[in-house]
């Protein structure tokens, strides 16, 4: 019996854009399907998860939610008895995004789309599929480690400068200095600036336009964005173990698996249980 044909879902907020991917892709790949074309990250993550493709393109910058995130969010919420799709970004800004797409091992095509560059890319993707067919008919468990090396990319591109922001940052005239440590913080609480020392912070967590700082007596409001704030703490004191939350290592008392999977963090001088995602998972392993 001969495999299905590959399925793929395409991500791109502008339209002309997207049909000339779908044109080329028809003739580098006519054997691939197109199951849906979607203009934003939210319904990138929606149509993925009801439609399972095999194959990924998202533009690196959508409105609402960047690719980069909306990969994230789908790689959190995928089910780990199903191979995760092939990814595959698109970005306008080559002179940030190739170096970390080549470290990674993520393929990535650069706009506008070369007939040429697909190609390579199709040959790259079709291989990825093949070796994952032969893995799977051997070893059925395969998709978990699959999944797992696609967090570590995931990860290694969240930190990467420029890629996932909504504009690229202009070129450095010089090499860039480490961002000085936060020992204070000013916060809002009610009609009041607080100086809150971050000693004394637990967890951090963002919330539409603001981060919310949670100390073990009160909550503050900043308009910092968390991104921000990670670059000025030490990530070991604090580690982030979702993509909205920021928690200080020594306030984390247990962390439970649920019959899902999922991770919960307990804390001290909390009541509130916190979820891992996925992408954060592997910090939390028995010694």
């Amino acid at each position: 019996m001969n495999p299905p044909a590959p399925r793929a879902l395409i991500a791109e907020d502008e339209p002309l854009l997207a049909a000339a991917l779908r044109q080329e892709l028809a003739r580098a790949w006519p054997a691939l399907e197109i199951v849906a074309t979607v203009g934003d990250g939210l319904s990138a993550v929606q149509q993925a998860l009801a439609l399972r493709p095999d194959v990924l393109f998202f533009d690196i910058r959508m409105p609402g939610q960047t690719g980069l995130d909306a990969a994230v969010e789908l790689a959190d919420a995928w089910p780990d008895d199903a191979p995760f799709p092939a990814l595959v970004f698109a970005t306008a800004y080559d002179q940030y995004a190739v170096q970390a797409f080549d470290a990674q091992a993520v393929d990535y095509l650069l706009k506008p789309i070369e007939a040429r560059r697909l190609a390579r890319t199709v040959a790259k993707v079709q291989e990825l599929l093949a070796q994952r067919q032969a893995s799977a008919a051997a070893t059925p468990a395969a998709a978990a480690p699959a999944l797992e090396a696609t967090m570590a990319q995931l990860r290694a591109l969240l930190q990467a400068p420029g890629v996932g922001a909504a504009t690229p940052p202009p070129p450095p005239s010089q090499p860039a200095q480490p961002a000085a440590r936060l020992s204070v913080i000013q916060a809002s609480y009610g009609t009041q600036i607080h100086m809150v020392p971050v000693a004394e912070v637990v967890y951090f967590e963002a919330a539409d336009k603001y981060v919310r700082v949670l100390t073990a007596e009160r909550e503050y409001l900043i308009r910092t964005a968390l991104k921000e704030l990670i670059e000025q703490l030490d990530p070991q004191e604090f580690w982030q173990v979702h993509r909205s939350t920021l928690v200080r290592a020594t306030h984390i008392a247990t962390v439970t698996r649920d019959e899902a999977g999922k991770q919960h963090i307990s804390l001290r001088g909390r009541p509130e249980r916190l979820p891992v995602s996925r992408l954060y998972a592997h910090l939390f392993k028995a010694m």
